[in-house]
């Protein structure tokens, strides 16, 4: 799938943004944190850029996670440049952060988030420094979606628990701080067609994958 890497796209999701900044607005907060998981930048893109326009203008100091598997961590450990945004090639040159475009990604269950690649607009807010990534395994992603499915009722997608663990991550941190904050992450989508992925994780069939700096050298290079 090509579509999050193209910046119209991205573009077009920022409604859920916009609508989020109505509901923190309706509660009376704002957002110290936000949080999505990121495959190609679309998810991420939809809930941050409304609140981004802030901090570049330098009316906010808020805080923005992209939060991405750590078998396919393009903006955590990829290189920026210009690359395909499809595997055959046949797109224009793009730059972004990748792992290059003939990467293989492991079998995760979060399929929405094995891209190569990061849309350009977010890989630019990323080399300067207006976003942060992080990483996660698979097996902590599960454990945010059950913990997260066991207190507010709702089964997660595999893709959104990246966001629930950056999430639980965050307010971990803070409690250990002390200090209180408003975090702000996107419940992208509902599990209730991934429960096979979840019967997988409670057997203790599910497993980490992590990609090593060879195979990513290796990917870069063809």
């Amino acid at each position: 799938a090509l579509g999050s890497v193209l910046n119209h796209v991205s573009l077009h999701q920022t409604i859920i943004g916009l609508e989020a900044e109505k509901q923190m607005e309706m509660a009376g907060e704002y957002p110290d944190i936000v949080i999505g998981c990121f495959g190609g930048g679309s998810n991420f893109s939809g809930i941050s850029f409304p609140f981004l326009r802030h901090v570049i203008k330098g009316d906010k100091k808020t805080r923005f996670i992209a939060a991405e598997p750590a078998s396919c961590p393009k903006l955590t450990r990829g290189t920026f440049k210009y690359d395909f945004g499809d595997e055959a090639g046949f797109t224009p040159l793009i730059p972004m952060y990748t792992l290059g475009h003939n990467f293989s990604p492991a079998n995760i269950h979060a399929g929405g988030l094995r891209y190569h690649g990061a849309g350009s607009i977010v890989s630019q807010l990323k080399k300067d420094n207006f976003i942060e990534a992080i990483d996660i395994p698979q097996l902590e992603t599960f454990e945010a979606g059950v913990l997260f499915a066991q207190t507010e009722g709702i089964i997660p997608a595999p893709e959104s628990t990246h966001a629930i663990a950056s999430a639980i991550r965050e307010a971990k941190m803070a409690k250990e701080e002390g200090i209180q904050k408003v975090i702000l992450f996107n419940l992208s989508g509902h599990g209730l067609v991934d429960m096979s992925a979840y019967d997988q994780y409670l057997a203790g069939d599910l497993k980490n994958y992590e990609i090593s700096t060879l195979e990513i050298e290796k990917y870069l290079q063809d």
